[in-house]
């Protein structure tokens, strides 16, 4: 019998040059005071936002979602397309009428400073733009050439909201759609995604730099002086996915393995580009960990509450912590997941004997599609242990 939750938790180590990743508004990489000690943080929004970009560029451009106040400029543009590029063709003038007719339902209104942005972002599917101007049919002249207010009449007998209820595309399925305004068009999100924290305490420091005017010959001054600042460190990241609501949000078994799948590899090989230029600070994780579960997910960042101090390496310091982090949370909670999977490049028996043998990235997000199918398909998970006594 299918378990009626499945969280698939991943968590990662991953080590940053001197960078400025995410900053506050005033320049400042962010940082947050845990354990007592001032660490490195990525704030969760920025993360979601790398992750879902990175995630994007692994679905066709039909496919894919966005976020955006200007659904109005959108829409319009697709009912001013002619009928050879699969629009109703309408003029500059029809297509701004019948938009704004299409989404006065959904109560967006236009922005007190900007008349072409609505007043609030909404997150939506491309696919989903464009059912709405299917549910047009053939009708889209005759209704743009009609009075106002039997526009709008015409209008509301469309489903609307229902169009941009359904359909959803994984991005959205993923992380989800709040409109305080139209609670109907909410869509609960599947992932949820930690603040990243060093694992150390961390010290900000500042980087002078010079920009040299090319032409000028006349002294040896500087064009332009300026300081940037800057810190490095090894983050512990945290996300987990919800395949119970993931499968919720889709409706299709196939979609939801295979966006499972794509969101882990997006999630680990994401990275925020702030001053992305100046510090080139891109890397891949040494350390990604899979784990299954079916009661409730487990955050493993206590494991760094005392800070790393780097006597064996951070990294490898960091690595050993979380492996008997793991192990404590099992031995304390009698709360062990059900499968573990990792990639990794750390050494020693303790990190074996919590995770596993390291496995190829590619294989591990094999694995983790399998289980997300078994699971999907009604099987019972259980533990590696019993099913391995199993095949016996």
């Amino acid at each position: 019998m299918n378990q009626p939750h499945l969280f698939v938790e991943v968590h990662i180590l991953q080590s940053l040059p001197p960078s400025n990743v995410n900053r506050d508004d005033s320049g400042t990489p962010k940082q947050a005071v845990y354990g007592g000690a001032r660490r490195a943080r990525v704030s969760s929004q920025a993360w979601k936002r790398a992750t879902r970009t990175e995630y994007a560029r692994q679905v066709p451009e039909s496919d894919r979602a966005t976020r955006t106040k200007r659904i109005a400029t959108l829409l319009t543009q697709r009912l001013a397309q002619p009928a050879d590029k699969g629009g109703p063709g309408l003029t500059q003038e029809q297509a701004e009428r019948l938009a704004a007719a299409l989404l006065e339902p959904l109560g967006i209104t236009k922005s007190a400073k900007k008349d072409d942005q609505s007043a609030y972002l909404l997150f939506f599917g491309k696919k989903q733009l464009d059912a709405l101007v299917k549910l047009l049919g053939d009708s889209a002249p005759e209704l743009a050439a009609l009075p106002e207010d039997t526009l709008k009449a015409e209008v509301k007998k469309l489903p609307v909201i229902q169009t941009l209820s359904t359909g959803h595309p994984a991005e959205v399925a993923l992380f989800g759609r709040m409109v305080a305004d139209l609670p109907t068009l909410n869509v609960d999100a599947s992932v949820q995604v930690a603040h990243a924290l060093s694992t150390h305490a961390v010290r900000t420091e500042f980087d002078y730099y010079t920009a040299v005017d090319d032409e000028n010959t006349e002294d040896h001054g500087a064009g332009m002086i300026g300081t940037v600042e800057f810190n490095s460190s090894t983050l512990y990241r945290y996300a987990v996915l919800g395949v119970h609501q993931l499968r919720d949000n889709l409706s299709d078994v196939t979609e939801t393995r295979e966006t499972a799948v794509r969101f882990i590899d997006a999630f680990a090989r994401s990275m925020p580009t702030g001053h992305q230029n100046s510090f080139a600070h891109r890397t891949l994780p040494h350390l990604v960990l899979v784990t299954v579960r079916t009661a409730q997910p487990v955050n493993l960042v206590s494991a760094y509450e005392e800070p790393v101090t780097g006597a064996a390496g951070l990294a490898a310091e960091s690595a050993v912590r979380l492996a008997g982090e793991l192990q404590a949370v099992g031995d304390t909670w009698g709360d062990e997941p059900l499968r573990t999977l990792a990639t990794y490049s750390a050494e020693g028996d303790k990190i074996t004997e919590a995770f596993g043998s390291s496995v190829p990235f590619p294989a591990l997000l094999d694995s983790v599609g399998t289980l997300v199918g078994q699971w999907l398909d009604g099987d019972e998970l259980t533990s590696a242990a019993t099913a391995e006594a199993k095949t016996r």
